[in-house]
C-alpha cells in the first residue's frame, strides 16, 4: 500500500480542479506521508453542493490496543469504519498528483511512482474525522489494477474519476 504521495499544486489550483473554496489553506505543494498535514476536499454538510478545501493530518487515531494511526481503509465491514462510511458528510476527496509503491526484497527495495496521465490533479476516495487533537483523514484501498499489481499485489488507493466525485461526497 502507498505510504507516500505527492500533491504538487498550490491550494488555489487544487480548489479550481475540484470546484472547491480554498479559503485560507496555505498549501503550496509537496509530498505527503502519514502524520503530515495535507488538504482534502470536503462538502459543506448541506447536501454536498459546496466543496471546501481543509487541511487535515493523514492518519486516523487507532482503535484500542493499536499504536500507529490508521492511514488506509481496506476492510469496509470493520466496525471501526462502518459508521464513518455510512455518513456521506464524513467522506472526502484526497487530491494527489502521484503516489508511490515500494517493491522488491528487503535491502533491494525500489520505489515506483504512479499518476493519472489525463488528470494533472486526481483524487483518492477518503474519509475524514474530527480527531481529538487534529482533524484527520484516511484513504480507501482496493485490489490493485494490472499496472500497480506488477509491483504491489496487495492493495492500492481507490482513485475516483471526476464524474464520481459528487457521488462519493454525497451518495448513499
Amino acid at each position: 500500500m502507498t505510504s507516500l504521495y505527492r500533491l504538487d499544486a498550490p491550494a488555489a489550483a487544487i480548489a479550481t480542479a475540484f470546484g472547491a473554496d480554498a479559503g485560507a489553506d496555505p498549501w503550496t505543494g509537496d509530498y505527503v506521508a502519514p502524520g503530515q498535514p495535507a488538504p482534502v476536499v470536503v462538502s459543506d454538510g448541506r447536501g454536498g453542493a459546496r466543496r471546501i478545501l481543509r487541511p487535515k493530518l493523514w492518519g486516523v487515531p487507532p482503535p484500542r490496543r493499536a499504536i500507529r494511526p490508521v492511514t488506509h481503509v481496506r476492510n469496509l465491514q470493520s466496525p471501526f469504519w462502518i459508521g464513518t462510511l455510512r455518513h456521506a458528510e464524513l467522506r472526502c476527496l484526497i487530491p494527489a498528483t502521484a503516489f508511490s509503491i515500494w517493491s522488491g526484497p528487503e535491502g533491494a527495495r525500489r520505489q515506483h511512482w504512479f499518476s493519472v496521465s489525463s488528470l494533472p490533479i486526481f483524487a483518492f476516495a477518503g474519509i475524514h474525522r474530527q480527531g481529538e487533537d487534529w482533524p484527520c483523514f484516511a484513504m480507501l484501498a482496493t485490489d490493485p489494477n494490472q499496472l500497480v499489481g506488477r509491483y504491489q499485489p496487495h492493495a492500492m488507493p481507490v482513485i475516483l474519476h471526476p464524474d464520481q466525485h459528487a457521488a462519493w461526497l454525497s451518495g448513499e
